[in-house]
């Protein structure tokens, strides 16, 4: 697993549109194996980005997450959170 990919899962607040894009950017670099794609598979890389960013945000959206579940903190966050 790629471990620049985070828990967006029951982070409070809910992930970000910023922190699901990440995520699946990440995503996609990884399984495409590239960091940035040729000219030629621009197109195809940024829609699978899209779409998976797309089914995260309805993955989230429709997941139950426990009352008692200590919440996520996405990285961004805590980087965030350390330069204030």
């Amino acid at each position: 697993m790629c471990r620049s990919i985070q828990q967006l899962r029951g982070a409070d607040p809910p992930a970000t549109q910023q922190e699901i894009n990440d995520a699946a950017l990440q995503y996609v670099r990884k399984i495409s194996g590239y960091r940035s794609p040729s000219q030629a598979n621009e197109a195809a890389f940024a829609a699978a980005v899209a779409e998976v960013a797309q089914a995260t945000q309805r993955l989230l959206e429709t997941l139950v997450v426990s009352p008692t579940a200590k919440p996520a903190v996405p990285v961004q966050r805590r980087l965030a959170a350390r330069q204030q």
